[in-house]
């Protein structure tokens, strides 16, 4: 595993950034890269990503929200819009993805890990 993706999805709660944060600094920690997917699994669809480093989460702590921002996605529901988003995350050689989010974001993950990509699922509500 060399590259992971990182996305929050549905409502925004408490504790996301800091998260994202720990996601971001244990995975550069353990050498890996990380993308952000701005947007959750609309973004996911898109291909709508960003480099996540240690200075792009150094002060996020404090902030509400997320800085990935989030949102639901109609596309993702269907067959075609997660072949797109599988096509995107194998387009960035993404190996894994985290979600933080609650029970649409496991759902949304669980479909992902039926086509075979790692995934893992941080409950944030």
């Amino acid at each position: 595993m060399r590259r992971i993706a990182v996305l929050t999805s549905g409502g925004d709660a408490p504790g996301m950034n800091p998260c994202v944060r720990a996601v971001v600094r244990k995975s550069l920690y353990h050498g890996l890269e990380v993308v952000g997917v701005r947007r959750g699994f609309h973004g996911l669809v898109a291909g709508d990503f960003m480099e996540m480093k240690s200075r792009t989460v150094g002060d996020i702590l404090q902030r509400g929200g997320t800085i990935l921002k989030s949102a639901r996605s109609e596309e993702f529901k269907t067959e075609e819009g997660r072949a797109k988003a599988l096509l995107q995350i194998r387009t960035c050689e993404i190996d894994a993805v985290v979600g933080v989010g609650g029970d649409g974001t496991f759902k949304g993950l669980h479909l992902l890990s039926q086509m075979g990509l790692p995934t893992v699922a941080i409950p944030a509500t």
